[in-house]
């Protein structure tokens, strides 16, 4: 399958204009391509980047992840790194490299990153994936990655509602979520 993204890849390469407003990830063999965010979305990436310190973090927004033994490039919303933890060129940034990764659910993206995403950076050994749906008004983070493949999972899930802080000691800081504001309908 790795050989139809990279096709995918170059098709976009020399014909961007086809895939604008999409975006592409490789989950688990399957290339999936979803629409863009929309403002509610982004609004909730760039409050949770604010919170974040620049000085300690790198705070990547839509930046490719590459997961030992998957078949898989995701490419959540947040990627969290410690400063020198991971340096180097490229799309492909190692899981282990990351601290914390956001997904926001969007209309169409509830079960992958419910399911899907979880049991990858679980795979991934990502210490903590943050899970924000403007649909449900709520944050779900897990920590306590275990396992390998598609039975890995995280051990500990804390759900917390918009308004109420969500502790993020991975990073050294409580997320405001005051200002994340709500979509109607609940796609999970």
């Amino acid at each position: 399958m790795t050989a139809v993204y990279e096709r995918m890849n170059d098709l976009f390469l020399d014909h961007p204009e086809i895939f604008e407003g999409f975006r592409i990830e490789l989950l688990r063999g399957n290339i999936v391509m979803m629409a863009g965010p929309d403002r509610v979305h982004n609004m909730i990436v760039e409050s949770v980047i604010d919170q974040i310190p620049r000085d300690r973090w790198h705070r990547m927004a839509t930046q490719d992840i590459a997961i030992p033994g998957e078949d898989s490039e995701p490419q959540p919303d947040l990627v969290v790194i410690e400063r020198g933890a991971f340096e180097g060129p490229g799309r492909l940034v190692p899981a282990s490299a990351a601290m914390l990764l956001l997904e926001v659910v969007s209309k169409y993206s509830a079960h992958a990153d419910y399911k899907i995403k979880r049991s990858m950076y679980a795979a991934g050994q990502v210490p903590a994936y943050l899970v924000v749906d403007p649909f449900a008004a709520k944050c779900v983070l897990l920590t306590e990655p275990v396992g390998a493949g598609e039975g890995a999972d995280y051990t500990v899930e804390r759900t917390t509602k918009f308004g109420d802080p969500v502790p993020l000691d991975m990073v050294g800081v409580t997320l405001d979520t005051t200002e994340f504001q709500t979509l109607p309908g609940t796609p999970r």
